[in-house]
């Protein structure tokens, strides 16, 4: 996990975004993946991109994943879903999310959106601690990762967790074809 200095997640509050603590004090006990399994780290908030980040801390793209939140409207309501894909990959918007959203068209969710529906800040998104009412699509590369690193809700810290915690959070189904790789 490069040069991060992980710590258990539910011992720092103060790395994580308030509805991510939630999630994490409500962690099921019958989890695949026991809450003391997952850790943050402290990071520059400056360096919270994920290119910036992986070179900084000298992480690699490919246990780096990312939380993108997509939005499509249908009969003047606006649905939102989360999607979770290795940094390796960009999630398919137009063809899978926006089929799952059963929407015509699905885009990224404006900054502002994002921000206020999660409670989070923007470039630091995690998929633990979303609205329940959201769908989570997480890319198969994603929860065959051992360990991924991914936001914390807020830009000064990242999460470390074993790739397969992402597919049993709430919510969460596991999406063939829901990224492609980058290039």
């Amino acid at each position: 996990m490069g040069t991060l200095k992980p710590e258990p997640a539910r011992s720092r509050p103060d790395l994580l975004a308030p509805p991510v603590v939630d999630a994490l004090a409500g962690w099921p006990v019958d989890a695949p993946v026991p809450a003391d399994d997952v850790l943050v780290a402290a990071i520059d908030a400056e360096l919270a991109d994920t290119a910036e980040f992986c070179a900084a801390y000298q992480v690699g793209l490919d246990v780096s994943a990312n939380c993108v939140v997509i939005a499509g409207k249908r009969e003047g309501v606006v649905r939102y879903a989360a999607c979770v894909v290795l940094a390796t990959t960009r999630a398919d918007v137009n063809g899978v999310v926006r089929r799952h959203l059963d929407v015509r068209k699905a885009s990224f969710a404006p900054m502002t959106e994002a921000v206020e529906s999660t409670g989070m800040e923007y470039g630091g998104i995690t998929p633990i601690g979303l609205p329940s009412d959201w769908p989570l699509l997480v890319d198969p590369r994603v929860i065959a990762t051992p360990h991924v690193i991914i936001g914390s809700g807020v830009r000064h810290s990242k999460i470390l967790l074993p790739g397969p915690a992402l597919g049993a959070l709430p919510n969460a189904q596991v999406v063939e074809g829901l990224a492609r790789p980058v290039g």
